[in-house]
Formats: C-alpha cells, sequence, structure tokens
C-alpha cells in the first residue's frame, strides 16, 4: 500500500478550530499532541484542575489508552482517531448522565455512516460496529461534575494490528466492501481507506456531538430531545439474545428489549425484566 503524504493525515487543531468553534457553541478549545499517556487521564486531571467545560483534546499515539473494565487501547501512531471530550453537564441532573456515553455513541456511528459510508450500528453501552466487528469503543469518566468521554476509531489499523480478534477497522471494511462489491483487490479498497482524511471524520464526529448534546440538555428527557429513539435505530443490542456479564462476577442471560427512559438496558430473563445499568454485554448467536 503506498503511503499517504504526512500533511494528508496531520491532524490540525488550528484548522479543527476554525471550523468548529463559535460563539454559543459547544467547543471552546481544541488542542493536538503527538503522543501522550491517555487523553482521558489528560483531560480528568484537568477538569480536577478546575478547567471548563468544551475541550477537546487529540493525541496521534497513546502509551496508556484504556477502554471499559481497564482493557489497554493501543494502536500505532498515525492509524486511529484517538481523542477525549471535557463536559460539565450543569443542565443533565445524575440520573440523566448514563446518556453522555450514548449520545457519544450515536454521534461516532452518524459520523461513520456520512463520512465513511459504512453501516455502522451499535452495541450497548458503548461500542460501534460494523458488521457484527468493533470499529469503535467510548469510555465515559466522571469526576465530581465534569464528564471526560473518551473515543477510539479503528481507521488504518492493519488486522494483524488489531488488539482482539472482534475488532475491525475502515481499512479492513473498506477493503472488504470494495472487494465484495466491486471485484476490486483489497490493495485497492486499502489506498482508498488510507487516503480517508482523519481529520474530517474527527471534524464530523465532534459536530454530531455538539448537536446532541446541545438537544438533550435543553430538552426535559432523551425521548423528547430526540437521543433515545435515535438510539434505538442504531442499536443492534436490542432485540438480540444477550448474556450481561454484571459487576461483581454475575452474570445473566436472555433478550435485551429495551433501553429505558435511564440509558438501561432492559433485559427479559425467565426470572422477569432486569434493567442493567453498568456490564459486559456479549451477543449470543
Amino acid at each position: 500500500m503506498a503511503a499517504a503524504h504526512p500533511d494528508r493525515l496531520a491532524i490540525r487543531a488550528a484548522v479543527l478550530s476554525q471550523q468548529l468553534i463559535r460563539p454559543g457553541g459547544l467547543w471552546q478549545q481544541i488542542r493536538v499532541v503527538e503522543v501522550t499517556g491517555s487523553t482521558n487521564a489528560d483531560l480528568l486531571a484537568q477538569a480536577a484542575a478546575g478547567a471548563a467545560g468544551g475541550r477537546v483534546l487529540v493525541a496521534e499515539a497513546q502509551t496508556a489508552g484504556r477502554g471499559r473494565l481497564g482493557r489497554r487501547w493501543v494502536s500505532p501512531p498515525g492509524t486511529s482517531l484517538a481523542f477525549s471530550v471535557l463536559l460539565r453537564p450543569y443542565d443533565l441532573p445524575p440520573a440523566r448522565r448514563p446518556w453522555i456515553p450514548l449520545l457519544a455513541g450515536v454521534a461516532v456511528a452518524s459520523a461513520l455512516r456520512s463520512r465513511a459510508a459504512v453501516d455502522a450500528c451499535l452495541k450497548w453501552p458503548n461500542d460501534v460496529l460494523v458488521g457484527g466487528a468493533k470499529l469503535a469503543g467510548i469510555l465515559a469518566e466522571q469526576h465530581r461534575d465534569a464528564v471526560v468521554v473518551g473515543v477510539g476509531i479503528n481507521v488504518t489499523v492493519r488486522r494483524e494490528d488489531l488488539p482482539v480478534p472482534t475488532a475491525t477497522s475502515l481499512l479492513l471494511e473498506t477493503a472488504a466492501g470494495m472487494d465484495t462489491a466491486a471485484g476490486m483487490d483489497t490493495a485497492a479498497g486499502m489506498d482508498t481507506a488510507a487516503g480517508l482524511d482523519r481529520a474530517e471524520l474527527l471534524a464530523a464526529v465532534l459536530r454530531e456531538l455538539e448537536r446532541w448534546y446541545l438537544a438533550e440538555t435543553a430538552a426535559r428527557d432523551a425521548d423528547e430531545s430526540g437521543l433515545r429513539a435515535e438510539y434505538l435505530r442504531r442499536c443492534a443490542t436490542v432485540g438480540r439474545r444477550v448474556r450481561v456479564e454484571l459487576p461483581g462476577g454475575r452474570s445473566i442471560t436472555g433478550v435485551a428489549a429495551d433501553v429505558d427512559a435511564g440509558g438501561r438496558l432492559v433485559v427479559r430473563t425467565p426470572a422477569g425484566i432486569t434493567p442493567v445499568s453498568a456490564g459486559d454485554v456479549v451477543h449470543v448467536r
């Protein structure tokens, strides 16, 4: 695969700031760094020091990136989008804040569909899937009244560099799609994926995040904002038989029936209806 020119791949804070920072908007500061341990950890430290909301931190490489349940998230430099945003959701009562990572999932899936033309869907609570494989992950962490949301999207990660066999990347999905739909070879698909402008994809995600966040904070609940309906429309978990690994080592198995007004997954089991606020979901075939 021919290497793209570095300038084509660069994510420039000044350009993103010009596009996305506006009076009355959500985003107030956008920074891009070559490498850091974890963008989430950096913004949590800034939140603890009193930083205002609306900050975006992007890293070309993370040395200590992490996902849910303490899992590591590492990829070769320049092959992914790894960024975090700092929010201070004063207008959202604590009972509605579980919708923030779900909102981020909607934003990521929408941006991937529009910019990368992939059939992105959501796995509760915070994975973005394409063809049943994980393309992106989301981690939300809270410090007092601040919420930091981290997003990792595999863009040009090769199969041998993926963290688990059940993951995928835009490079692999584009190659497979072109090969199947147009009879083109895998290398042609990889060249197409490598030419995807990560900065444009990032800008699309941030625009969607802003749109849904402002709608949610202005509404009485996730039904009025339209967020719950949109999440359910994109969710691949609801309607599926699932096993949910719960905190403490317990698990339940049943059919994912709904996502309720509080963002909880509603699982119908032989013992009855169980709402789940936190857990690791496995789609049972």
